[in-house]
């Protein structure tokens, strides 16, 4: 996870926590090396729709995908749609390139995504303000401890970011099953009611996943362990 100095969310101070896990088997690096350079988002200049994609198309962002099942997911239901994830850690990036394979020649190839290997955050900075229809930040690395919570991604400046490069009326989804990164979340985006209007009428609308949200590992992994999950839904006013 990323923390950013005081005042400007785009400015990196470290990358924080593992870049890479246990080795990568044959078929993952051979995907890293083959089909990542293919579908990676430029390093440099701006990042738009119709660069990625060779057109105008609604654009949708992923701040760490994890192992990549829900943004295969979106990206296999929306085949207009582009799609950009970002995530520091190579195993995630990894497992996520086997979804986009087409789970090892099960399906056809998923297209329509754009991946970045490293801080999401400097990616985001690079899409033009207003872009955006759907931006998703689904169970980050709550940082816990409260000397830690620079360290996570639901904070103001990020938050700041968030709202301008979604358009007016695009859509903010959040999801955590953390009590004190709940907690926090729900401080922060109070703070930032100017932004984004909550939706959510009941509290059903924030317990149960909403159709076409398909679940990840980590919320799979936390519903085993017996633990809450929480769906938030936000527009963009």
């Amino acid at each position: 996870m990323t923390a950013y100095k005081s005042g400007d969310p785009t400015t990196l101070n470290r990358l924080y926590g593992r870049a890479k896990g246990k080795p990568l088997r044959t078929a993952q690096q051979g995907l890293v090396d083959t089909l990542l350079p293919r579908i990676a988002v430029p390093l440099e200049g701006e990042v738009t729709a119709t660069r990625l994609f060779g057109r105008d198309c609604p654009l949708h962002f992923e701040i760490g995908f994890g192992g990549g099942e829900h943004m295969a997911g979106r990206a296999d239901m929306l085949p207009d749609h582009g799609f950009i994830g970002a995530e520091p850690f190579l195993n995630g990036v990894a497992q996520a390139l086997t979804h986009l394979d087409g789970d090892n020649g099960a399906h056809p190839p998923i297209g329509n995504v754009r991946i970045h290997h490293g801080d999401a955050l400097e990616v985001l900075a690079r899409v033009p303000d207003g872009a955006l229809s759907f931006l998703y930040l689904l169970h980050p690395d709550p940082w816990p401890k409260a000397r830690h919570a620079k360290r996570r991604m639901m904070n103001d400046g990020p938050v700041d970011l968030i709202a301008r490069k979604l358009k007016p009326g695009g859509e903010f989804r959040f999801g955590t099953d953390h009590p004190i990164y709940l907690r926090h979340a729900l401080m922060t985006m109070r703070r930032h009611s100017d932004q984004f209007e909550w939706l959510a009428q009941a509290p059903r609308d924030f317990l149960v996943r909403p159709g076409g949200w398909p679940e990840t590992r980590y919320e799979a992994k936390a519903r085993a362990q017996g633990h809450e999950v929480w769906y938030f839904r936000y527009r963009r006013k």
